[in-house]
């Protein structure tokens, strides 16, 4: 009798997230992130795990309701509560809105997950390093 090896579980893939670098003026958007789907029961808790410590506790996170599948009320991330917000307007921008109270806001240009690499990079980049 032979045994068959079971594959590795695949890692977690890297978090695609650009931030606009730190700096003394606010500005309109702060990043860009490039979810691989638009479930976001999946997709929040690994960005909320790869953000900057510096944010602090993100306890509020609003979405375009007409892009993602499914956005509950809430919905526990690392044993923490974090309550979920959809915008209703269909010309709404394609961001997600994090909020951390006492420390501050944070706008990023959400990247259609079904873009390629080549079509994604212009956008996050424009969007970290483009005008304050």
């Amino acid at each position: 009798m032979t045994t068959a090896l079971q594959p590795p579980l695949p890692s977690h893939p890297l978090l695609r997230l650009r931030l606009a670098p730190h700096g003394g003026m606010p500005r309109p958007i702060d990043g860009a992130w490039w979810p691989r789907s638009y479930d976001l029961l999946a997709e929040l808790p690994r960005l909320l795990a790869g953000l900057p410590r510096a944010w602090g506790h993100i306890t509020s996170v609003t979405v375009n309701g007409a892009t993602w599948s499914v956005v509950p009320g809430r919905m526990l991330v690392s044993n923490q509560v974090v309550r979920l917000h959809r915008t209703l307007a269909a010309s709404a921008a394609p961001t997600i809105v994090l909020l951390s109270p006492g420390l501050g806001r944070w706008d990023l240009v959400v990247v259609a997950p079904d873009l390629t690499e080549e079509a994604a990079e212009p956008l996050m980049v424009a969007a970290a390093d483009g005008p304050a």
